[in-house]
């Protein structure tokens, strides 16, 4: 099971750039709007394109997706730790959290 990351620590590590924050749902909605300095990767292209995207196995990951009731950001930790990632954390809560606190978001 994946470790879990608070909004308050993943801001922290945001702000402090250690880390690197995957987008899960991809398409359309991270175009829309998605956490700050996040790389989109979905579960499909994970096998092809995480090599390219997180060069270090051992750097600090986090995935997110929409909210708790969304599956994405479980199945991409899921898989890179799998593939070897070692410090993959999940933010459960997802950017419906991160909106609703207020906090800044992106759009491409």
């Amino acid at each position: 099971m994946t470790a879990l990351i608070t909004r308050d620590e993943l801001r922290q590590a945001i702000d402090a750039g250690s880390v690197t924050v995957l987008d899960t749902l991809g398409g359309a909605q991270y175009e829309a709007r998605h956490l700050p300095g996040a790389v989109a990767l979905v579960r499909a292209d994970v096998d092809a394109q995480a090599s390219a995207l997180l060069p270090d196995r051992d750097a600090a990951i986090v995935t997110y997706c929409s909210n708790t009731a969304c599956p994405n950001s479980g199945q991409v930790a899921d898989r890179l730790t799998a593939l070897g990632y070692t410090n993959v954390r999940k933010y459960r809560e997802g950017i419906q959290d991160w909106v609703e606190a207020g906090l800044p978001t992106e759009s491409a």
